[in-house]
């Protein structure tokens, strides 16, 4: 039988302006932010290259981390979060 997807993850959100200087412009559901900053991060380089869950944050994304350097994955959907509405 196959999985479902979350109705939650497929609403559009409004992202605030520093979410859409990464992912670019919303409305856009959670999961393909989530996807977008993955992209982001891959494309620049960004995953800690001793532990591939950390993300090391460079400009713009310490604005969405709350000025922290480095989060982990599971940390990074709770505070990507705060810039969706």
């Amino acid at each position: 039988m196959p999985r479902k997807a979350n109705p939650a993850l497929l609403k559009p959100m409004t992202l605030s302006p520093e979410l859409e200087a990464v992912v670019g412009k919303g409305p856009m559901s959670r999961g393909e932010v989530v996807k977008k900053i993955w992209e982001y991060i891959k494309k620049n380089n960004l995953q800690n290259p001793k532990n591939k869950r950390n993300i090391l944050a460079d400009e713009k994304l310490k604005v969405i981390f709350g000025g922290k350097g480095e989060v982990t994955m599971f940390e990074m959907t709770k505070l990507v979060s705060k810039h969706l509405s």
